[in-house]
């Protein structure tokens, strides 16, 4: 046992809004800061291959963490993409980059390898960012910091007010950033989301470090840096919202036919699927089986603002689907590896549930212990699926493989480890 078991379960150490402790353990804040304005001011746009060189220049000759952050446009264009890069760090400043512009940034991202880049909820941007050649080889995710460190709201703006006393303002999260030029309040928004980026970073690994967690973290931070891009999702188009009330292969067929012809119209277009057709309107159709472009004209989504040329397409996709051989239309439910959904354990495996049980309880009460939630401590999918298949033999040497062969990282099977065997072995189990 560490002694973050000891340390997160001391209140006297936390401050009642989840900041790290001033030195005398006091809980006691000061009223927040409103943060304004960039320290150095707005920056301009780099929007240019001259002036991505310079800013590149400069970023390898400064020092220390890189805090970087992107911005994109979801549900106002097709896809994930970046649409405004923010850096910053020590010697260089802050720099605004148009990736529309300058859509090739592997020099900038070349620049900074080795470096530490400082990140809030790194999975979100890495994607949009490996897509223009911006790749970390190491990185401090302050989000996930705090989720590790017990904090009870991880938003940047809930984090910057609770550990460092200032408060950001986040009234432009949410607009269009493919939008041309950027209006100066949105600039000074994302400029200043990058601004105390690498200070939340320095108070989260102090903190991190009085806790006993700090090793707990790296690995976390070193396991994102490291992990290959995801696979492209099968049968996206199962995600429809609503689809728990298609029943039948033929309406899932149309289901699959609107949205597959619905993106790529959006595609096609680059706006966001939902401003091609909604999901209701797909599962209204689907629901239907609407025989006619009139009948079609009838449903929620499909009004009078819907053109006839776009009904007729539509329609066009509803009779492909109804018009398909039985062998051509989807099945029910998607092909899954691994465990049945645990509501069907206790038919299938009584065992199996008992020891999902005991698991869970055991998993739950080690994360409180640790002032984490569960699902960091270590992922529901790990447990279900050792609990599912557990080791014929079970002790901590089998257990612990299971862990690490499911992609527990070392601190996790070292803590969950115990927890599981003792669950596995349960009389009752």
């Amino acid at each position: 046992m560490t002694d973050a078991h000891d340390t997160a379960a001391d209140s006297s150490l936390r401050t009642t809004g989840g900041a790290p402790p001033d030195d005398g353990g006091s809980s006691a804040m000061e009223a927040p800061i409103p943060l304004l304005e960039p320290r150095e001011g707005i920056p301009p746009v780099i929007a240019d291959e001259t002036a991505l060189a310079r800013v590149t220049a400069a970023f390898e000759a400064g020092s220390g963490p890189v805090a970087v952050d992107a911005e994109r446009a979801s549900g106002y264009r097709y896809g994930q993409r970046a649409y405004l890069v923010q850096l910053r760090r020590e010697g260089a400043g802050t720099a605004l980059i148009d990736p529309v512009a300058c859509p090739d940034l592997s020099a900038l991202g070349n620049a900074l390898s080795g470096v530490e880049w400082v990140l809030h909820a790194a999975t979100q941007d890495l994607p949009c960012l490996r897509e223009i050649g911006m790749v970390p080889t190491r990185l401090f995710d302050t989000e996930l910091a705090g989720r590790l460190a017990g904090f009870p709201r991880v938003g940047l703006g809930a984090m910057v007010e609770g550990v460092l006393g200032f408060v950001l303002e986040k009234g432009h999260s949410a607009v269009d950033w493919s939008t041309r030029p950027l209006p100066e309040p949105w600039l000074r928004y994302a400029a200043l989301d990058v601004e105390l980026l690498v200070d939340l970073r320095d108070a989260l690994e102090k903190e991190l470090d009085r806790q006993g967690k700090l090793d707990w973290a790296r690995q976390e931070f070193d396991a994102i840096a490291s992990a290959p891009p995801p696979e492209p999702r099968k049968d996206p188009w199962r995600r429809t919202s609503g689809m728990h009330k298609v029943r039948r292969r033929r309406q899932l067929a149309v289901v699959r036919e609107l949205w597959q012809t619905r993106d790529r119209i959006a595609q096609r277009r680059d706006v966001s699927p939902g401003k091609v057709l909604g999901d209701a309107a797909i599962v209204e159709a689907a629901l239907a089986l609407p025989a006619n472009v009139h009948a079609l004209a009838a449903l929620n989504g499909f009004g009078h603002r819907v053109g006839k040329r776009q009904l007729e397409q539509w329609q066009a996709a509803v009779d492909r689907a109804k018009g398909m051989s039985e062998a051509q239309l989807p099945q029910p439910g998607q092909s899954v590896t691994g465990p049945p959904p645990p509501r069907a354990w206790a038919d299938k495996d009584p065992e199996a549930a008992a020891r999902l049980s005991a698991a869970r309880a055991g998993v739950s009460a080690l994360a409180e212990q640790l002032n984490m939630p569960q699902e960091n401590l270590i992922t529901p999918d790990t447990v279900r699926r050792v609990c599912w298949e557990p080791p014929v033999l079970v002790d901590a040497e089998s257990v612990a493989a299971a862990l690490a062969g499911h992609g527990a990282r070392p601190w996790q099977v070292e803590q969950v480890t115990p927890v599981l065997v003792e669950a596995l072995s349960a009389k009752d189990a």
